[in-house]
């Protein structure tokens, strides 16, 4: 193992988990919607997935379920990109 570690490896490692194991967001495209997936915490019943560039949410279950046609809600302060910014220093 190196001695340092960049952020984009610790990045695909984390990837290569099953998606209820990451602890890191991620992107995923359906239907032509790119969303960011938002890791669960311990407390929550599902994981919510990010619209990229709208500040609207879904649940996971739903985007997995549906893709383009899950319903998403707006969310007054957050955006998939938002998501991605502060998992990247």
């Amino acid at each position: 193992m190196p001695a340092t570690i960049d952020i984009d490896r610790i990045f695909r490692e984390d990837s290569a988990n099953p998606p209820s194991e990451r602890t890191l967001p991620w992107e995923e495209t359906r239907d032509g919607i790119t969303v960011v997936v938002e890791p669960k915490p311990h407390w929550a019943e599902d994981m919510r997935v990010f619209h990229l560039e709208k500040r609207e949410y879904c649940r996971y279950t739903d985007w997995a379920a549906n893709g383009g046609h899950a319903r998403f809600y707006g969310h007054i302060d957050t955006s998939g990109d938002d998501v991605m910014m502060r998992a990247r220093p």
